[in-house]
């Protein structure tokens, strides 16, 4: 997702085009026909351009390419020339990326979660949107723990008032700006026993604009790390996980994080061979410590 938001920064026309039969569409060997059972990477297909010129040129050469290999599209399920489009669950537009309207509207209908099962759906969705929410290991925190082996399900008062806070973050998700290697960024990350948060975020004429979330868990043996180590390691990986971004840069990038623990970490010389590690991938960036 990273690398899309990157391309599609700049971009305010987008297109998308609907494949008819996709599947069927691919033909294979006679001798062959017993081995369907595969992945057509041949769908759904975005458009997007930066101007009416560019348009113009990309949609002739996407549908000439349609042409030549004779793939068809389902004229119904096209979208063309417009300001924004639903794709991959999500809904892209000038501004930004947002949750798609429709999966949103799923999540309003879900009006409770009789079984672990349910509750299983209900989070392989909420983790699809989990880089729209912040500190979203913590309101989920009740639910998972229903989760347990060998724990009774018990969808107590607490998991009912994550789930409906749950519920509302999604319909009142932030807009995810696209990246603009120009405007200021901050890196904000959080470590705590169990689990890292990053927030990216840039700075324009309107103020700060999120531009992605994530998290990511601790392994056993990262669980069991010092709390300046922990700390640390949120940092580097937040800054593995956009460094496409931040070294596209054109300044250094703000990182808000424990200043007293980074201090400890750039200037104490005897390092662990982790930490020299650590240390060795940081000089790649530019950064000021707030």
């Amino acid at each position: 997702m990273n690398q899309i938001l990157t391309i599609f920064n700049g971009a305010t026309i987008f297109s998308k085009i609907k494949l008819h039969g996709a599947y069927n569409l691919l033909r294979i060997k006679e001798v062959d026909e017993n081995l369907t059972a595969f992945r057509n990477k041949y769908d759904d297909i975005m458009v997007f351009s930066s101007s009416e010129e560019e348009y113009v040129k990309h949609m002739a050469s996407v549908l000439q390419r349609l042409r030549d290999n004779n793939l068809f599209a389902k004229a119904s399920k096209c979208v063309f020339h417009s300001s924004s489009v639903e794709y991959l669950g999500y809904a892209f537009s000038s501004d930004g990326l947002k949750m798609d309207s429709s999966n949103v509207q799923k999540t309003l209908n879900w009006t409770h979660l009789k079984n672990i099962k349910a509750l299983q759906s209900f989070l392989g969705f909420a983790s699809l949107y989990r880089c729209f929410i912040k500190n979203y290991p913590k309101k989920i925190t009740a639910l998972t723990s229903l989760l347990k082996k060998d724990s009774p399900f018990i969808f107590n008062e607490e998991a009912l008032s994550q789930f409906q806070i749950l519920k509302e973050v999604f319909t009142t998700a932030p807009i995810l700006s696209h990246f603009n290697p120009s405007l200021p960024a901050i890196v904000e990350t959080y470590a705590s026993d169990y689990v890292l948060d990053a927030l990216l975020s840039q700075v324009n004429d309107l103020g700060k604009n999120p531009i992605a979330f994530d998290i990511c868990k601790l392994f056993p043996a990262e669980k069991n790390y010092e709390i300046h180590d922990k700390e640390l390691l949120g940092i580097v990986w937040a800054l593995k996980h956009w460094r496409a971004f931040l070294l596209s840069l054109s300044n250094p990038f703000e990182l808000l994080t424990d200043h007293s623990s980074l201090q400890y970490f750039m200037y104490f010389k005897s390092l662990t061979c982790r930490q020299a590690h650590w240390a060795q991938f940081l000089s790649e960036f530019h950064f000021t410590i707030t």
